[in-house]
């Protein structure tokens, strides 16, 4: 295992604490009442189309929209959202690898955006099962899957409970696992009454007015000195969390916060990619990505000096460029 510094810092300063408890992305819109098509799939599942936007009924009756850009025959890279977003939040990403000739693939997580929003299944067995029943629809191979925050333990829980066989390589950005909660197997985690109070209780408060905040502030690294925030950025994350659940996103800290993938990561063999900046206010780097690349079998970090949790989108070219390194190499 590796460790790199990206040379590239920005105008904010560190702190080793995240700042006022914060998200990790994930929500969508509404769907439009429409008469849909019925198709028969492999494994159970059952495709759902609404003019050009496609659903897979998963095993226990769920609607998961997804997207699936570029040729068929094309190595598939698949995307995994944050919390409370959706697959919108990888516009970046898709639209950057579909260039290069992949095949893109991103669905809204159960209660996030144009997927169903039902009241169970809100965790990480859930989220897992739910992809499962995307990729055998697709009957994706030799597949890159790319997880950000909530989804990087979702890709981990796939990769390990469903997908080995299916799987080329692994990436993880500012993602959740090992474990963020501080447990007494896990005394260096993040108290719980953080979650209570800084998650929520600010969702059962007002998510409207908390998901601005976020996105104002610590998810971007926009509450550091000196730097300006991007409304477009901040109306675009506030977009995807208004139109999920409540219910799945007040659930949904349990699911990221609470769940130990200890045991998924020891048992991963994909290469895996761990980026992750040094400035994430949502999830710090020595709790997450410094411990996950231990238990990997085989796995690099790159850590970049100064960036935030949505590094992703503030800073696209840098990591857009290293994944591909990475899926190259």
């Amino acid at each position: 295992m590796s460790e790199l510094n990206q040379a590239r810092p920005i105008a904010f300063h560190r702190r080793e604490f995240l700042a006022a408890a914060l998200g990790v992305v994930a929500a969508t819109a509404p769907r439009a009442a429409v008469a849909r098509e019925s198709l028969a799939a492999p494994q159970g599942a059952n495709i759902r189309r609404m003019n050009t936007m496609s659903y897979v009924t998963t095993k226990d009756g769920v609607e998961i929209f997804y997207k699936d850009w570029g040729p068929k025959s094309a190595q598939p890279i698949v995307f995994h959202h944050g919390w409370p977003l959706t697959s919108d939040d990888w516009d970046g990403q898709m639209l950057f690898f579909l260039a290069q000739g992949y095949r893109v693939v991103a669905h809204d997580r159960r209660g996030h955006g144009r997927s169903a929003q039902v009241g169970e299944g809100h965790d990480m067995d859930h989220y897992a099962a739910d992809v499962a029943a995307v990729i055998e629809h697709l009957d994706l191979r030799n597949a890159i899957h790319i997880g950000h925050s909530t989804g990087g333990g979702e890709a981990t829980r796939y990769v390990a409970r469903h997908g080995r066989a299916r799987v080329a390589k692994l990436v993880l950005i500012g993602a959740v696992p090992p474990l963020m909660a501080r447990t007494k197997s896990n005394p260096d985690g993040i108290p719980v009454s953080v979650f209570d109070e800084g998650f929520r209780d600010r969702i059962v408060a007002g998510r409207s007015q908390y998901y601005l905040d976020v996105a104002a502030g610590p998810f971007y690294g926009f509450n550091r000195p000196g730097a300006k925030a991007i409304p477009g950025l901040v109306q675009n994350w506030w977009r995807q969390g208004m139109m999920g659940s409540a219910q799945a996103h007040y659930e949904g800290v349990k699911a990221f916060s609470e769940t130990d993938f200890t045991e998924d990561l020891k048992v991963i063999e994909a290469p895996t990619l761990v980026l992750h900046g040094t400035d994430d206010q949502v999830v710090p780097i020595d709790i997450s990505a410094r411990r996950t690349v231990k238990l990997l079998k085989n796995s690099t970090l790159k850590v970049y000096e100064g960036f935030p949790h949505g590094m992703a989108t503030t800073h696209a070219d840098v990591v857009n460029a290293d994944i591909l390194a990475f899926i190259k190499g």
